[in-house]
């Protein structure tokens, strides 16, 4: 594994400790290290990180791991050991961004909150990962991504009517609870840096719960001006019709939105029925939504007719959105995320090339890069330590007491 690759991307020559585990705190280091910073992964000596084990595995290798945890250097190190907390604080002192996610109160147990932290290094920012936040009366109770997805109102909405709330089958939360970290990191940095910037760090406190409430959309809004609840409606969308899933004769699943009326219009012409675009409630989404039967009906009909391909021609003709439902294997073949390197290929020490998920967006002067994936445990902790200082014997002696791995 060649460790000396440059790092390119917006955030190079910026230092991330990690001290977080399983999925928010490692995917917002994770789009950080992307983007060229330079992101040391600290897990416990004994006790990794537990999503090298987390879903599929081939030859004992996690496979999301490999995706998570790619562009990090990973450390054995115990911060719950006073020999450890010092070795910690020598990584901070040379460190731009701490990500933790321990339940309030951890790092303070061991001298190592945000007031220790930032005498050691003023310019230090500190991002918090919680279930429920630092304050509060949840703020010391276990929090993962299911609770936030039941308490945000994602559930509540989420599943057919007559049906159960849903939960997500992947991990909704954590991932956009990482995606805002690591905007929360970088404007933190801009704060920091930019002429005229404070020039210090500071802490950030994100949690589960906020990022899925932003994203559930207006509910509590809704609810306080009009008393209204959302109910649960299936792939139907309370906001505007036609919306939904359909299948094709050749047994394919389309999905279909039109949210613009002029979408809506343009589908209505599509689907031979003109005389619906041409009602006075056509105009407005909450019409279209009180009359979601009867225009859901005629492109059920419509698209029920005909193949797959044919749908999809028919639509791009009309300048109608619409797109097939994917699964895995199929959105790798797709020609527009080949063609767009929405996949791209790694190598990998232990499991050869591997396809995966490629940066988040592009940027044209500072474009990151994927320069290796995730690392075995312990795999960089001699080289990570002997930068701040200490020597083979200081770090022989750690692992015999326990504190390196």
């Amino acid at each position: 594994m060649e460790q000396g690759a440059t790092r390119t991307g917006p955030l190079a020559g910026v230092r991330v400790i990690e001290v977080s585990t399983v999925i928010a705190g490692p995917i917002g280091a994770q789009i950080l290290g992307d983007y060229g910073a330079d992101v040391i992964k600290i897990e416990h000596p004994q006790a990794p990180d537990s999503l090298r084990t987390h879903g599929a595995v081939k030859s004992g290798n996690g496979l999301w791991w490999k995706i998570i945890a790619r562009n990090k250097r990973c450390i054995g190190l115990y911060l719950g050991a006073p020999a450890g907390a010092d070795v910690f604080k020598r990584l901070v002192a040379e460190a731009d961004v701490v990500v933790e996610n321990f339940r309030p109160g951890t790092l303070e147990r061991w001298g190592l909150g945000p007031a220790e932290l930032h005498d050691l290094n003023p310019r230090l920012i500190i991002g918090r990962v919680t279930g429920f936040g630092q304050t509060g009366p949840y703020a010391k109770r276990a929090g993962f991504g299911t609770l936030a997805e039941a308490m945000s109102g994602f559930a509540a909405i989420t599943g057919e009517a007559d049906g159960p709330p849903t939960l997500p089958a992947m991990g909704l939360a954590d991932t956009i609870t990482g995606i805002s970290l690591a905007a929360a990191v970088s404007m933190a940095l801009f704060h920091r840096d930019r002429p005229g910037g404070s020039g210090r760090g500071q802490v950030i406190d994100i949690n589960l719960l906020e990022p899925l409430m932003c994203a559930v959309g207006p509910g509590p809004t809704v609810y306080d001006q009009l008393g209204v609840l959302q109910p649960r409606s299936g792939n139907l969308s309370t906001s505007n019709a036609p919306r939904n899933t359909y299948l094709t004769a050749d047994g394919e699943w389309l999905a279909l939105s039109a949210s613009a009326t002029t979408i809506a219009v343009r589908v209505m012409h599509l689907v031979g029925r003109p005389d619906l675009a041409e009602a006075p409630w056509f105009a407005s989404a909450v019409g279209r939504v009180e009359h979601v039967a009867e225009i859901d009906s005629a492109v059920a009909t419509w698209i029920g007719e005909r193949t797959a391909a044919e749908v999809i021609a028919a639509f791009v003709a009309a300048e109608a959105a619409i797109a097939p439902v994917y699964d895995a294997a199929a959105l790798l073949d797709d020609p527009q995320v080949q063609a767009t390197e929405m996949i791209t290929t790694v190598d990998d020490d232990d499991l050869g090339p591997m396809r995966m998920t490629n940066m988040l967006f592009r940027m044209s002067e500072t474009p990151g890069s994927i320069r290796h994936t995730g690392r075995r445990h312990g795999a960089d902790t001699d080289s990570v330590l002997a930068e701040v200082g200490m020597s083979a014997d200081d770090i022989a002696a750690l692992r015999a007491e326990g504190v390196a791995g």
